[in-house]
């Protein structure tokens, strides 16, 4: 997924890195969301899905948290997880998976549009010539650290949905 140009100011920075925040949160809104609908429609839950998808929502939100540090350090304000679970479950609540399968493959297109974002946003900030608010070495680190734990996460998912 493109940034649609490089990141040229802290201000365009704080902006991608906040639509990072909201992919994550919408990550981790959702994988919640699949596990509970699943236990609520009394479907019985693969020990090594339920743990895939408690996984998610935990690493989403260290993501989240990761990103809220560098936002913090640009003095820029993020989008409150309150709001954007509220959204998910208002856009989502109503169209629940009907089957492990759908929410397997939820679950990888939500590992893919992660890593693809973080890709696109690595490639942004290394066009950038900017002298950024925060020390471009640490913000590369950690978005190259997230896109692979992305990455990881698709390829596990992948695996559970190869293995079924």
């Amino acid at each position: 997924m493109s940034t649609g140009r490089a990141v040229e100011s802290d201000e365009r920075l704080a902006r991608v890195l906040q639509v990072g925040v909201v992919l994550e949160e919408l990550v981790e809104a959702r994988a919640y969301e699949h596990y509970r609908s699943l236990a609520e429609e009394g479907e019985r839950i693969d020990e090594e899905i339920e743990e895939m998808l408690l996984e998610a929502r935990e690493e989403s939100g260290e993501h989240r948290e990761r990103l809220e540090t560098l936002i913090d350090d640009l003095a820029a304000e993020s989008v409150p997880f309150a709001e954007i679970e509220a959204l998910v479950q208002e856009k989502y609540g109503r169209s629940k998976p009907e089957s492990i399968d759908e929410v397997l493959a939820d679950q990888h297109a939500s590992e893919e549009t992660a890593f693809n974002y973080y890709d696109g946003v690595i490639d942004a900030i290394e066009a950038s010539e900017t002298d950024f608010g925060l020390d471009r070495d640490r913000l590369l680190a950690t978005l190259r650290d997230i896109r692979a734990e992305e990455a990881e996460g698709a390829e596990e998912v992948k695996e559970v949905i190869d293995a079924r």
